[in-house]
């Protein structure tokens, strides 16, 4: 039990305990589990609130859960990402593992590489392909 002094000052102090939804990173119960990675790396939350469409939370979720359906799932396939989903990986890793169909490593996707490729789009798009000018 709180003494009445200390009851009060936490009373007077319960509206800044909220941080306002507005402020809160979270995920969508339909987000894929990397979208839910990046968000919990990117931010360094222990767990993330897990909403639905029409924001109720449906769930919490965190790094080790992501991990352990990670480490359930017999396949994970790295080369099979799509091209988004690289760039994203690559906001924060400097490279990204590649495995063929049985796991076996192919080598590196690095940030570099995908860096010197965006670079080669953006110089050459235009002479690759028409685009009109308005």
């Amino acid at each position: 039990m709180f003494s009445p002094s200390i009851q009060h000052l936490l009373e007077d102090k319960s509206g800044s305990f909220i941080i306002p939804a507005s402020r809160i990173a979270f995920v969508e119960d339909d987000n894929p589990l990397y979208h839910a990675f990046m968000i919990l790396t990117r931010v360094k939350y222990s767990k993330v609130p897990v909403l639905d469409s029409k924001n109720r939370v449906v769930g919490l979720l965190s790094l080790a859960m992501i991990t352990n359906k990670m480490m359930a799932t017999d396949k994970i396939n790295f080369a099979q990402t799509t091209l988004e989903a690289q760039l994203h990986l690559l906001v924060d890793n400097a490279f990204l593992p590649v495995v063929d169909n049985h796991g076996v490593f192919q080598g590196l996707l690095t940030r570099r590489e995908w860096i010197k490729a965006f670079n080669y789009v953006a110089h050459n798009f235009e002479n690759k392909y028409q685009v009109k000018q308005i």
